[in-house]
């Protein structure tokens, strides 16, 4: 799977919710100040070449979903990222973030009762 750029996943996250759209109805979704139809119609584009998305002809416009889930996007980016920042030990991960103190202690144990009932 090909690493998307923040602009592809800011797109990416608009099919996803969509689940068929248009470009213009992903533009409609996207912050001020939005970027140019163009740039939007391009990154579709993008994202149908690394086959994140596959398109079809309704009518005189191109209809877009998704060919990869959301789900399996997050877990290999997150694989990825563990790997490249952490050595590839998630408990590293979680260290780091309740020593930069973005997890309390609560948070923790919140995690580990999940854990605990799957």
């Amino acid at each position: 799977m090909d690493k998307l750029t923040k602009q592809e996943e800011e797109v990416m996250q608009q099919i996803w919710q969509l689940g068929e759209c248009t470009v213009k109805e992903v533009l409609n979704r996207l912050p001020e100040p939005q970027p140019p139809y163009t740039t939007v119609a391009s990154v579709v584009q993008n994202l149908k070449r690394k086959q994140y998305v596959k398109q079809r002809q309704q009518g005189k416009t191109y209809v877009y979903e998704p060919c990869v889930d959301e789900e399996d996007y997050k877990r290999g980016f997150m694989t990825g990222f563990v790997r490249d920042y952490f050595r590839g030990s998630f408990r590293d991960m979680v260290s780091f973030f309740a020593r930069e103190e973005k997890l309390s202690a609560e948070d923790l144990q919140d995690i580990i009762r999940e854990i605990e009932q799957q």
